[in-house]
Order: structure tokens, then sequence, then C-alpha cells
């Protein structure tokens, strides 16, 4: 190693002596001993160099938006939505303040809106709302209740079969569906909650499979359909001896009350969340507070016909994201998915 000299020649001898007694001229080359630290030194010894700071989220000033943009997903059991989605923001916009803007999209698009900015809000399921939440930071914040949910804001996903099946309820869960070995299955989607992740991790919990690609190890053969609709057709052709789908999927517009009589229930799987609003972080907390509260103005009498028309509502309830989507959650890591 090149030792640096930072004293003339001429005065060599000094130099010695100043390193006799751990005294240096030249910063960082001689150490002082770790027993006699240097005075001069010693509080920079012990002070910890700064550290960078960075200010969390509700330290940090959020601009208030001037704009809001919802998607609203689209559901077959709802007829002229764009103008229902109008009339809604309408009153959200008298509410907020602001211009909201209402546009319609499947769950997939209404998510990468969320991760992309394009919207600041989306009414989901709770599969997309886990999804959402990974992928642009936004949470649950309400959900819908309806009449034909079993549990107001939760549902069931039910396993269904001809009025005639030999199929039958029995003493528990375990023996009403080993009943299901080597028949043949009609999953509503690989997507959906009630018709493909909730059924699934019944199963896996119940050890009959492994998980979502191992279906055939128990199933004599397995379809997937497009909606409820396809999955309980497949039922009513006798293409399948088994459907899974919502509990609210037996009625019109789903079946006609017809086809409906010539099904039932074999099984329920309870608990499927509620679909509902996601509101992404980028909306400011109080704008945040005052959008669901612009959003349960939708109660009110005035406001009820047309909430109701435009997913079948009754009401809409304050809920904690968190909470709400557990089973969702649950449900997804027992069947071996991702969000």
């Amino acid at each position: 190693m090149k030792k640096i000299s930072c004293l003339p020649a001429n005065l060599a001898v000094v130099a010695g002596l100043v390193s006799l007694i751990g005294l240096t001229a030249c910063t960082g080359n001689t150490p002082n001993p770790p027993s006699q630290p240097n005075a001069a030194q010693t509080p920079a010894a012990t002070t910890e160099p700064a550290k960078e700071t960075k200010a969390t989220p509700t330290e940090t000033a959020q601009a208030p938006l001037k704009e809001l943009t919802i998607a609203f997903a689209t559901r077959r059991d709802t007829t002229d939505l764009q103008t229902k989605v109008d009339k809604v923001s309408a009153i959200l916009s008298k509410e907020m303040g602001i211009p909201v803007k209402g546009i319609i999209a499947d769950e997939t698009a209404s998510v990468e809106a969320l991760k992309a900015n394009r919207a600041n809000v989306a009414f989901v399921s709770g599969r997309a709302a886990l999804k959402a939440e990974l992928l642009s930071g936004a949470k649950m914040y309400l959900a819908e209740v309806r009449d034909d949910y079993s549990g107001g804001k939760t549902y069931n996903s039910i396993f269904v079969v001809p009025v005639d099946s030999p199929l039958k309820p029995l003493a528990d869960a375990t023996q009403t569906l080993e009943q299901l070995r080597g028949k043949s299955m009609a999953f509503t989607s690989r997507s959906s909650g009630s018709g493909f992740i909730f059924p699934v991790s019944e199963l896996v919990g119940l050890k009959f499979v492994d998980g979502p690609d191992r279906l055939d190890q128990f199933f004599g053969k397995v379809t997937y359909g497009d909606g409820y609709s396809s999955a309980l057709q497949a039922l009513l052709r006798e293409q399948a001896d088994v459907a899974v789908v919502s509990e609210y999927a037996l009625l019109p517009p789903w079946i006609t009350e017809e086809e409906g009589k010539k099904l039932r229930v074999l099984h329920p799987v309870p608990n499927v969340p509620a679909h509902g609003i996601s509101i992404d972080d980028s909306v400011p907390a109080d704008q945040r507070e005052k959008l669901i509260n612009a959003f349960l103005k939708l109660n009110e009498p005035e406001n009820k016909e047309l909430f109701r028309s435009l997913y079948n509502s009754t009401e809409i309830v304050k809920v904690d994201h968190e909470q709400h989507l557990a089973t969702m959650r649950t449900a997804i890591e027992r069947a071996g998915l991702k969000p």
C-alpha cells in the first residue's frame, strides 16, 4: 500500500514523534487507539449518519382530484346499463362537487383501468377486488346487499343437479360430495368465485383433489362455461351431472322459471363475499370519505329504485376490506390459485 506523506521532508523527525503519540496530520492514515479516542473526534464517532426518510402516504398531502372515473361492471341481469350508470354518476357528481364519469367494463378491464389510472373507482367482485389491491393499492369500502343473497352481503356457491338426479344431500359435506367421484362437472368459468374458486376450495379442503389443475383425479369429465347460464344449460341438456354457480343464478335472467324447476341444490358453500366498490389509493382520504357518503345517498328513498335497477341491489353498506374479503382470500389460497 502506498503511503502518502503530508509533511515536508525536513520535518520527518517531528512527524515520527507525532505518530508515536497517536495523532495524525493526514486524516484516515493512522486510526486512534480504540481505548483512547480523540476527544475532538468523539461526537462524530458516536453520532449515527443521517438516514434518508420517505414520507408515508398519510404524511404526504395528496392534491384533490378534479374529476373521478368509475368503472361499472357488466352483468347479464342488467339492461340499458349505460343510461342507469349516467344517472348514478350525476347523483355522485352533485354530491362530490366535481365531474364524475361512469364507464362500463368487464372486471378484467376494470382492474386494468385502476392500475393504469384510467379509473379511480370500480364496482367489482371479491376476487377482482383482491387483484385490484395487488396491482393498484385499491381497497373495497362498500358492498351491495341483495334479496337473493342468503347472507345479505354474502351469498352461497351451490352444487346443482337435475331434480331427478340420484345424487342426494347426505349427512355431511364429505359424504354428499363423495357421490361426485367419476361424474361430469360443469364449472361456470375458471375466474368465477362462486362458480369455481369456492367449490374447488371445498373439494381441496375435503381432500378430494390436490388443486385446480388436478380435478380429473376426481371427476370423470370437467368442462368450463362462459357464465352461469352456460354451466346450467350443460346440466339441463344432460351434458353434465352437476354444475356449480351462484345461488341467484337459478332465477331469471340466467335461466327461465321453467328451467329452474328442473334443478335443485345438492350442496351449498356459504360466505362468498358480495360485489362492492373498490376505491384506488390515488383518491385522497378526504375525497374518499366524501365519495363513500355520496354512494350511501343511493340508499335514500328517492334513489333506491335507480340503484336497484342497476344491479338488483337493495342496499349498499360500508365494509372493512380485510374482513369482507377474508373468505375469498382463504378460498383462493386453499384452492391453490392466485388472486
